[in-house]
């Protein structure tokens, strides 16, 4: 499965970056492709494009603040937690959102 993911926190450093290599991490092991945006202090790093959103499966925002420029994940399923979920048990979050997108696709 295709799954693209947005982190983002209030400060827009630790946390951000944390949760996006545990996500990525996490994916991978599940056998599945990601590419996680961070949105930090520095702005929107590793920007996912409007064709890799509309390629996607799946989408996960792992924030605690509001994703910008997220229209372009629109009539995609979304799961949403927050960050630090993300980073204590983001395999957890993986397959949750996994289970969202069989119910909502």
């Amino acid at each position: 499965m295709k799954i693209v993911a947005v982190t983002a926190c209030p400060t827009g450093i630790a946390h951000t970056y944390m949760a996006a290599e545990a996500l990525e991490i996490a994916a991978k092991k599940l056998g599945h492709t990601i590419k996680v945006e961070t949105q930090g202090s520095i702005g929107i790093e590793n920007k996912i494009t409007s064709k890799e959103a509309a390629e996607a499966d799946l989408v996960i925002f792992a924030a605690d603040v509001a994703v910008k420029e997220d229209i372009r994940f629109a009539k995609k399923p979304l799961y949403k937690v927050e960050a630090q979920k993300a980073i204590k048990n983001a395999r957890l979050v993986v397959e949750e959102a996994l289970k969202f997108y069989e119910t909502n696709a």
